[in-house]
């Protein structure tokens, strides 16, 4: 199966992260290149509402046969969603990371750490496979 590409609308970091910023609100997921690097994803665990982060902070964790990964925010802010659909069925990030297998929306109140990130194309002809 050919891996889907990455969305434009996004930026990616180094450790397989996109952040997706509407206005002051980031919703944050993993890359189709990590989830297929970890293979089955079997859990997922975000920070609760309200948790403040500062940028590159773990903000969960995410669990597969093969390993547990951290799964970090490149912006700083405040938690203000978890998706809860994820960590009923974790599969969700195998089969649609880029839609319905997003983690976790933060109001963002630091965007530095997104400046270092990569588009679309850098990130896919980066981390091509």
């Amino acid at each position: 199966m050919g891996s889907p590409h990455p969305p434009a609308d996004r930026v990616y970091s180094e450790s397989h992260e996109w952040h997706k910023l509407d206005g002051d609100v980031l919703t944050l997921g993993l890359t189709h290149f990590a989830v297929e690097q970890l293979t089955d994803v079997t859990y997922a665990e975000m920070k609760p509402v309200g948790t403040k982060i500062r940028p590159g902070d773990p903000i969960g964790e995410v669990e597969s046969v093969k390993a547990t990964s951290d799964v970090y925010c490149a912006a700083g802010g405040e938690v203000t969603e978890v998706n809860a659909a994820v960590k009923e069925d974790p599969s969700l990030l195998n089969s649609d990371p880029y839609g319905k297998g997003w983690l976790v929306k933060v109001r963002v109140s630091d965007r530095a750490g997104l400046s270092g990130c990569m588009d679309a194309a850098k990130y896919e002809t980066t981390f091509k496979h």
